[in-house]
């Protein structure tokens, strides 16, 4: 495989990824725990989503051709007024993911080597990608993370739980070290 298709199968795991960690972190969570925050001045769930949507959204449309910053972004409207329920979040979750992988389908050996812009400035498709990355990465985090404050000990681990690495190698490996 060469490098370009095996870049973009390894972003698009990633991304898939991360996706999943939300998904499964709104799994455990209720409407009312999207607006949970640890002091007033944090975000919520709720919040930190419609970031990353308006960011998705703005990012991805029209990805190849048109500066990632789009003039219709209300930037600072993301951290207000946050969705009201989780399937109304959860809705626009998906749009926004849904315009990225649509996005990395558009990639190929004609384009790949293409400059794009973001807030006006050049970036190659990959500090592009990884840059977005980064940031999604980021934002994920915290939603996994003030979803397990929130659940407390109700907390579904997303990966190997504390306690759990020998098992988990065990089984995985047939030993307690791989």
């Amino acid at each position: 495989m060469d490098f370009q298709k095996n870049y973009l199968a390894s972003v698009k795991f990633e991304f898939q990824r991360y996706k999943t960690m939300g998904d499964k972190t709104f799994a455990q969570i209720t409407d009312v725990d999207i607006h949970w925050k640890y002091t007033d001045s944090d975000n919520s769930i709720a919040l930190i989503v419609k970031h990353m949507v308006g960011n998705l959204l703005s990012r991805w449309t029209n990805f190849l051709t048109e500066d990632g910053e789009k003039s219709w972004r209300e930037r600072d409207m993301e951290f207000e007024e946050p969705f009201l329920t989780k399937t109304e979040m959860i809705s626009a979750w998906e749009k926004g993911w849904n315009c990225l992988f649509g996005a990395l389908s558009n990639i190929d050996s004609s384009n790949f080597k293409n400059k794009i812009k973001i807030r006006g400035e050049d970036h190659t498709i990959i500090e592009a990608i990884n840059r977005q990355l980064a940031h999604y990465a980021n934002h994920v985090g915290q939603i996994v993370f003030v979803g397990k404050m929130i659940k407390g000990k109700d907390w579904d681990s997303l990966s190997i739980p504390k306690g759990a690495s020998k098992a988990f190698n065990k089984k995985t490996f047939g030993t307690g070290r791989p």
